[in-house]
């Protein structure tokens, strides 16, 4: 998958909607998850699932940090190069991740963490250099409005399905979720359809109209297969 992955990291998280749309899906944008920092470079992992439910307060306590069920031990069971991807519910007033965890997640590899919820410690996290994928930050820790239950399992965050293995795909546009068995299908013809933009945008940049041009007539398809041939 790794060849995929290359190929997955020059198509645009907006090309790859476009592409899971041909297959029906619509739900792959991950809605909350944008970049703590903007500019970075353009990630791709697969999903390390994390579930918070609910607060239940005789289980959400300072004192389940250290239990066998914990974020604590989650991070410890992160493959390298995976990207955490953590259902917090889309709670914002309850940060799921503070600076020491996610400096452990990336003396780990860690790629990158996407949650539908927020983290604490800002300056810490930043100083930890892991790209991070939020609704934002708040002071309070996790327990104060989640409760951790478990990892590497199917989860729900942002409105979209996530399952172990599926790929997650994340740039200044957000973070999409892509089904492990469509990432193929993604990266062909998502490097095509970049393809085809790139020629797009030259063509407009020089005055020519959008209708015919975007999507293409035959004479467009024509012209771009023209353009393809001479730049191979």
């Amino acid at each position: 998958m790794s060849a995929a992955f290359d190929v997955l990291r020059r198509v645009t998280t907006a090309t790859i909607t476009t592409m899971l749309l041909k297959k029906g899906i619509r739900h792959c944008w991950i809605k909350g998850a944008l970049p703590l920092i903007e500019g970075g470079q353009r990630l791709v992992g697969p999903a390390f699932t994390l579930r918070f439910v609910p607060v239940r307060e005789d289980l959400a306590t300072p004192e389940s940090w250290g239990k066998p069920i914990s974020t604590r031990a989650a991070i410890e069971a992160m493959p390298e190069g995976c990207i955490a991807v953590a259902d917090a519910m889309g709670v914002t007033t309850a940060g799921i991740f503070g600076d020491i965890l996610v400096m452990r997640m990336a003396r780990r590899n860690v790629t990158a963490l996407v949650t539908d919820g927020v983290i604490r410690d800002k300056a810490g996290c930043l100083k930890a250099n892991m790209p991070i994928f939020c609704q934002g930050t708040a002071a309070p820790a996790s327990v104060n409005g989640l409760t951790f239950v478990g990892w590497n399992e199917p989860i729900a965050c942002g409105g979209c399905a996530i399952f172990p293995g599926d790929v997650i795909v994340a740039d200044d546009d957000g973070a999409v979720v892509i089904p492990k068995d469509l990432v193929d299908f993604v990266a062909s013809e998502g490097e095509e359809h970049e393809r085809y933009e790139t020629w797009v945008v030259s063509e407009v940049e020089r005055g020519v109209p959008l209708p015919g041009l975007y999507p293409p007539n035959d004479e467009a398809k024509a012209r771009y297969a023209a353009w393809k041939a001479g730049k191979t």
